[in-house]
């Protein structure tokens, strides 16, 4: 997992197994190919006639591959059982089902269960015994954090093991065509993003008519803590590159300051945004947010123009891949144009 995964997930593990928050936040599809096998045979009295032609369709076949790691990977032919937890958005676009999906004490990625509803969890570090109890045919680990010290070994002992670099895992696009590639669903995968590319195309151009050089902001509200997206990663790289919205001054400064998808901000220097419009991811609704009371935060324009648009956790704004940018494009277009 890449550190700015890495860091948003362990910060929604922690959000979901206890009330404080962690700081710094961070099957296969095969084609056929019919093949015309004449005999060729000299015939005789006995033999049958030479005329006779079969045809029959290509079986899908094993692959060897080379993960992040250096590891030589034997992928199954027609892999049924797939586990590739905190990878599960890329396996939904791809049409694959996962033999057991990511969870954290009672918490799940809710913003997939369109897809996963009927689809049993695994603890997010992947207990052996519990990997080996879903008898998968492929593994495919988020990162080489996952495989560090002997877990590769004991992993690759339960079924064959693939580790996804960082590169890939830093880039939506790149990790999808990498598990593509893994599934040998190459085409399927590119189709997805161009599908996404073109909606997004649609969706600027709306925007655009809309509120023609608007800015705007995605923050996360998490114990009176807030937290504001990166420029050029997760929801910000939807709002910024994919959709054409202006970038504020204090996204930009904020951005400067970390890797992780989601930096601190302090209220104070919140109260500088100046975007048109803000997106509120509220892990605090119900619970109080006392910083919602605060007179800096009432003066921000956005909030006294009313321009915010509040979700909740559980909405996929705080997670990256087709699926979850395809819900964060309808989120923002809906939001802005209504």
């Amino acid at each position: 997992m890449s550190k700015s995964k890495k860091k948003i997930a362990s910060l929604l593990a922690s959000l979901l197994l206890v009330s404080t928050f962690l700081a710094a936040c961070g099957s296969s599809e095969s084609g056929t190919d019919s093949n015309t096998a004449p005999n060729n045979a000299s015939q005789t009295e006995t033999e049958t006639p030479a005329s006779e032609v079969e045809e029959s369709a290509e079986e899908p076949a094993e692959r060897t591959v080379t993960d992040a790691m250096g590891h030589e990977v034997t992928i199954p032919a027609n892999p049924q059982r797939i586990l590739a937890t905190y990878l599960e958005d890329n396996l939904v676009a791809l049409g694959v089902t996962p033999v057991a999906q990511w969870s954290v004490a009672n918490g799940i990625q809710d913003y997939l269960q369109g897809s996963l509803k009927d689809v049993p969890t695994i603890p997010h570090d992947l207990p052996f015994e519990q990997v080996a109890s879903f008898e998968p045919d492929l593994i495919i680990l988020d990162s080489a954090d996952m495989a560090s010290g002997d877990k590769y070994e004991q992993y690759s002992k339960i079924a064959p093991t693939y580790v996804i670099g960082s590169e890939q895992n830093n880039d939506w696009r790149d990790e999808l065509l990498k598990i593509g590639e893994v599934l040998g669903k190459e085409e399927d995968a590119q189709k997805v993003l161009d599908d996404y590319d073109a909606k997004a195309a649609e969706a600027k151009a709306a925007l655009s008519e809309a509120a023609p050089g608007e800015s705007a902001a995605a923050i996360w509200l998490v114990s009176d803590q807030f937290y504001m997206v990166s420029e050029d990663l997760s929801s910000g790289t939807v709002m910024y590159d994919d959709l054409g919205l202006a970038v504020p001054e204090v996204v930009k400064e904020i951005s400067a300051t970390g890797t992780g998808n989601w930096l601190p901000i302090s209220l104070e220097k919140l109260a500088e945004l100046d975007a048109d419009h803000l997106f509120l991811i509220n892990s605090d609704k119900g619970a109080g947010g006392e910083a919602l009371n605060d007179p800096l935060w009432k003066n921000i324009p956005a909030v006294k123009n009313g321009n915010v648009y509040e979700f909740s956790a559980d909405t996929s704004w705080l997670y990256t891949g087709t699926v979850a940018n395809t819900q964060i494009v309808d989120s923002i277009v809906e939001s802005i144009t209504k």
